[in-house]
């Protein structure tokens, strides 16, 4: 560790210790299936995992070796960690150091957090990492590949996924150490032009211009299979852009391998054809046949076994236009995914109470899927509690998308979690109502939120989604709106690095709007309708509100005050609200502390106005998030989100080191691996320890 990064701003970037191991509860979810609906979930669950190097290589040149060392090391001890401790000379200590780090990375899948985006290192020293390494060959070579990038280093900004050449991680521009943002944009651009889709892509610089890698089984797909006939072109510039196909080339072969296989225990033709197209997409690298695979996706209303599985988000890419692997696999919770389609019902009813007019929103809700699911696997670098998909707004726009909310996810507690920034009068309804009032949050965000709101397009040259003689009056200048989506370009490719923190913020303020309607929070259970702040669903939108409160502090453990950016969509999202709610006047939020130091900093929050201030502050930013994006108005949304980002001295200076002082672990799931004994299916659980964790994962040969 060098001693060029002080050793308080190093405290930040060690492994937590210990991490909050939990297991992703399962079973009995899973044993209700029947044998031909396991075999199914069996195939996709190991298409999923066949991803797990995918994702490494996306986050840090080094995962992929560190990875590696954990699973070799595990085997040479065979689980026995009292043996590598006194066969190395580590001390107890030392070997649960290294067990912990082990945890937390594979929790991550890489060694950069996946919620915050920002590294982590263990906290056992070098030497006695090396000692380890002696135990065999093998990992001593795996040693000298990880062990320059293992540890913190002498550089800051290498901390930090983000551009290259902002001195950042990114591996999505592989060995281009020196690729300019500008150079990115412009090739982005060049294929966006073009209608190439670059989720499964990376860019590498080269010596005479760009290589564009295409995540695929085949390295040369026929011309037929291909999104593009053409794979080469040369720039204004004189820069080459060259299409290379067959980045990840063997993952991307055994996952079609088990999308093949799982083709054979389809429950419906819906099915069948989901999987011939993304067996397609993965053998070729067409990401046409991947948009297609989501259509008939959506079409599969209400599987016993649902899943979704690709190049899916866009959150990492500093870019904010590639996406990380992942796929899930779960079974559905009928129980609770009641309330979600009671929720799904009323939707038409619901939209109209949002501050816009008709001519903002689709013209017709398209009914989403909205269940809730009990998670077998997660494959990616972590694990949400909600998802709203398809990102395709074409597909969102005139087909419609999916609403899943993950119930052992939202469920699965760590013993005696800490709750900082509560008041001590607030905890019991705290305590009582936040995980409630967490699935009505989850459920409104997903559904409503990401599922609400319609793009004012050019669709086509000359061809217009809206009345262009006679526009649409914008809420918030009064006038007729000027700005609108071209041909060609999408949400994303207009907001780029914000549109992703941006859409989760417009979402999360759709939830705290609508959570403040009584016959919403009557369908899941809580009061009969009527609005009444004192009674239970008054408890449970006060803990909602505080919950959002806390997030917007919490959030700031995930920004970086050298680079002066956030490492974390969400985040970004619920500090900007926190502020909001802030601005809304010490009547109804104000945080408060009399120590200096801010040791006792506690969120002070009027449940009797939360109906009128609270409300009114949100609903006041939700319409301008929304207008602007709607109407494509990138300059004035960024101005306005950049404003209430932005972290001032107060919050940077006191606040963010009292969070940091208090910050608790974040959970990592150990989840429990299928395996086919002929012609039957059993799941094989693990311990919720470190040595357990990595015990799942050695067992995944085929990773």
């Amino acid at each position: 560790m060098s001693a060029s990064i002080d050793s308080e701003t190093l405290k930040q970037y060690l492994a937590d210790d210990p991490p909050t191991v939990v297991n992703l509860a399962i079973k009995p979810h899973f044993e209700a299936l029947s044998d031909k609906e396991k075999l199914y979930a069996h195939h996709l669950s190991l298409a999923c995992f066949a991803g797990t190097r995918i994702v490494l290589r996306q986050v840090s040149p080094e995962s992929e070796p560190i990875y590696d060392f954990i699973v070799a090391l595990h085997k040479e001890v065979n689980g026995d960690y009292a043996k590598a401790a006194k066969e190395s000379g580590l001390s107890q200590e030392e070997i649960d150091a290294y067990l912990s780090y082990s945890a937390q990375f594979l929790g991550n899948l890489g060694n950069y957090k996946s919620f915050g985006d920002s590294k982590f290192v263990p906290r056992l020293d070098p030497i006695k990492l090396k000692a380890l390494s002696l135990l065999n060959s093998s990992l001593q070579e795996l040693y000298e590949r990880l062990k320059d990038g293992i540890y913190a280093g002498s550089d800051v900004a290498k901390l930090h996924l983000g551009y290259p050449s902002a001195g950042h991680v990114s591996t999505y521009y592989p060995d281009s150490p020196n690729v300019k943002k500008e150079e990115i944009s412009g090739v982005s651009d060049f294929l966006e032009e073009k209608r190439l889709l670059p989720e499964n892509t990376r860019i590498r610089k080269t010596e005479d211009g760009f290589e564009v890698l295409i995540a695929s089984a085949q390295k040369d797909p026929a011309a037929g299979d291909r999104d593009l006939k053409e794979s080469e072109w040369t720039l204004d510039d004189g820069a080459k852009v060259k299409l290379v196909f067959g980045d990840h080339s063997k993952e991307m072969e055994t996952i079609s391998h088990h999308i093949v296989e799982a083709k054979k225990y389809a429950a419906n033709d819906t099915e069948v054809k989901m999987l011939e197209e993304y067996a397609k997409s993965f053998t070729t690298g067409s990401l046409e046949a991947y948009k297609e695979s989501q259509r008939q996706w959506i079409k599969d209303k209400g599987p016993a076994v649902e899943s979704d599985i690709g190049f899916v988000e866009t959150y990492r890419d500093p870019h904010g236009i590639r996406g990380e692997w992942e796929g899930f696999v779960a079974t559905v919770n009928k129980e609770r995914t009641e309330a979600f389609t009671k929720l799904v019902e009323s939707a038409p009813k619901l939209i109209p109470l949002l501050p816009w007019e008709a001519d903002f929103e689709k013209d017709t809700f398209l009914s989403p899927d909205f269940t809730s699911l009990e998670v077998l696997t997660f494959a990616g670098s972590g694990i949400p509690a909600g998802i709203n998909i398809p990102n395709y707004d074409d597909i969102r726009q005139n087909i419609g998308f999916k609403n899943v909310s993950l119930g052992n996810v939202l469920s699965a507690k760590a013993p005696n979690e800490a709750v900082p920034f509560i008041k001590e009068k607030d905890l019991e309804i705290f305590q009582k109502y936040r995980d409630p009032a967490f699935e009505v949050q989850v459920g409104l965000h997903e559904l409503l939120g990401h599922g609400c709101g319609k793009l004012l397009q050019e669709t086509e040259p000359g061809k217009f989604n809206f009345d262009t003689n006679n526009p649409p009056v914008s809420p918030i200048t009064g006038k007729p709106i000027k700005t609108y989506y071209k041909p060609g370009q999408t949400w994303g490719s207009v907001f780029g690095p914000i549109a992703a923190s941006y859409e989760e913020c417009r979402a999360e303020c759709v939830a705290m709007a609508l959570g403040c309607d009584f016959s919403i929070l009557q369908l899941f259970g809580f009061g009969d309708g009527k609005e009444d702040i004192d009674a239970e669903p008054g408890e449970l939108l006060y803990a909602a509100y505080l919950q959002m409160a806390r997030a917007g502090i919490a959030a700031l453990e995930f920004w970086d005050p050298k680079s002066r950016k956030w490492g974390q969509a969400h985040s970004q999202a619920r500090f900007t609200i926190l502020r909001t709610f802030l601005n809304a006047g010490v009547e109804f939020c104000e945080l408060e502390y009399t120590k200096e130091d801010l040791s006792d900093l506690t969120i002070r929050l009027e449940r009797g106005r939360i109906l009128d201030l609270g409300r009114r502050a949100v609903e006041d930013y939700l319409q301008k998030l929304h207008i602007y994006k709607s109407t494509a108005d990138y300059e004035a949304g960024k101005k306005m989100y950049d404003e209430l980002s932005n972290v001032e001295p107060f919050y940077e200076n006191l606040v963010r080191p009292a969070v940091l002082k208090k910050k608790q672990p974040r959970k990592v799931f150990v989840q429990a691996n299928t395996v086919a004994e002929g012609e039957k299916v059993v799941l094989k659980e693990y311990e919720p320890t470190p040595a357990g964790m990595i015990q799942s994962y050695v067992e995944r040969e085929y990773v």
